[in-house]
Formats: structure tokens, sequence, C-alpha cells
């Protein structure tokens, strides 16, 4: 290769680590295929029990992949509902050596929640909180690099703003239910939406695919 080439390649590289950053430096995987089998075992178990404030398979997919392929490690749910959500993201943190914490108000979504997680096998890895998240969100510290909100959508704008401090460049915040908006809704998601598409240091998109998730990544700090 010449000198000019080697040149080349290398401003591409440093450019490639710049851009995406969680990519390039991502660690290995962790392993354990004794967990995935119990925890794929119970989602095919439960797949018709979901149908309490919870996510489609398909939004929950979509959760595990945005953390395994950004090697996130430190997530907030907001909104646990029963547990079917907490499950993908807690196993997708399981791959990367995370842990996820999770809120609800409900206290019987709550327990059902943490039985849900105890049997999928994955309790080591989520700190669930029986809290109001109106009032928690702004007490916790982070940092997180992953945000999943799911409680209620009025305020979907406000926990973005609560949270927004404390997740790290590079991180990502994700709204579910926004697939609305896009049919002309204006009612909290549009807001929510409307203000975090309007941030310059912030790359949001909607993958409509299932009931709407907005991913929105935080480019710098600024």
């Amino acid at each position: 290769m010449t000198s000019q080439g080697k040149t080349a390649l290398f401003f591409y590289l440093l450019l490639l680590t710049i851009m995406t950053p969680s990519l390039v430096n991502a660690q290995p995987l962790i392993e354990n295929p004794t967990l995935d089998e119990k925890v794929k075992n119970f989602l095919s178990d439960n797949s018709h029990k979901w149908f309490d404030m919870n996510v489609p398979a398909s939004d929950g997919q979509l959760l595990y992949d945005l953390i395994v392929s950004r090697n996130y490690k430190s997530a907030l749910e907001i909104g646990t509902s029963t547990g079917h959500s907490g499950i993908w993201i807690a196993w997708a943190l399981s791959k990367t050596g995370g842990k996820l914490i999770t809120i609800e108000i409900d206290e019987g979504r709550h327990r059902t929640a943490i039985e849900n997680f105890r049997k999928a096998g994955l309790s080591e890895y989520i700190d669930a909180r029986l809290a109001d998240a109106h009032t928690l969100v702004k007490e916790l510290k982070g940092p997180f690099d992953f945000v999943f909100s799911d409680a209620d959508k009025s305020w979907y704008k406000n926990y973005f703003i609560d949270v927004e401090p404390n997740l790290k460049a590079g991180g990502c915040f994700t709204a579910h239910n926004v697939f609305t908006v896009e049919r002309g809704n204006t009612d909290g998601q549009a807001k929510f939406l409307e203000y975090v598409m309007s941030l310059k240091n912030y790359q949001t998109s909607v993958d409509i695919t299932g009931a709407g998730l907005s991913i929105s990544y935080k480019i710098s700090d600024q």
C-alpha cells in the first residue's frame, strides 16, 4: 500500500471510530447458552400473556438488538408493566455485562414483573423499583447509556428532560407507542417527538414495524 493510501486508510478508520465508538470498540458479548435457552423458553411459553400494557415481541426484539449492537450496559426503563420489555432488555444486558433499573407505579404489576424476571432467570440483571417515575426519574443519578420510556404518554417529554442530563453521549433514548404521531396525532407523544427531533445533538428516527418506537441517539452533550 502506498503512503498516500495508508494515510487515507488512517483517516477513514479515525472517522469511523469517532462516528461509531460503541461499534468499533465493542467488547465481545458474554455467552451463556443455558440462560439463553431459559429466556427463550419463558418467552415462548408466555407469548400469549403480554396484554397488560406490554410491548409486542417485535419491539422487544428491537430493544434487545439496539442494546447488543451498541454494547450498552446501564439501562433505565420507565414503566415496567408485568415485565415483557424488561426481559428483552435484561437479556441483552446479560450479554454486555450490564444492568437495568426499571420503574413501575402499580404494585400488582410490579409484583408480577418481579416473578416473571425470576422465572426467566434474569433477576440478577434487574433492579425493579416500585415508585412514581415522575419523582424517581429526577432523583436517579445514572449515568445511563440506554433508556426506554413506556409509562404515561402525556409525560414523555418530561421524562426525557429529566433523564437527558444523565444520558451518556453515544447513548440512546427510546419511547414506545409513537407511531400515532405519524398519523397527525397531537397528544403527549407528538409533543415529545417534536421536541426531541428539534435537538441538534440528537438523531431521531421512528421504527413502525411494531407499535411505533422512537429511537434517539445522543450524538454529543451539546
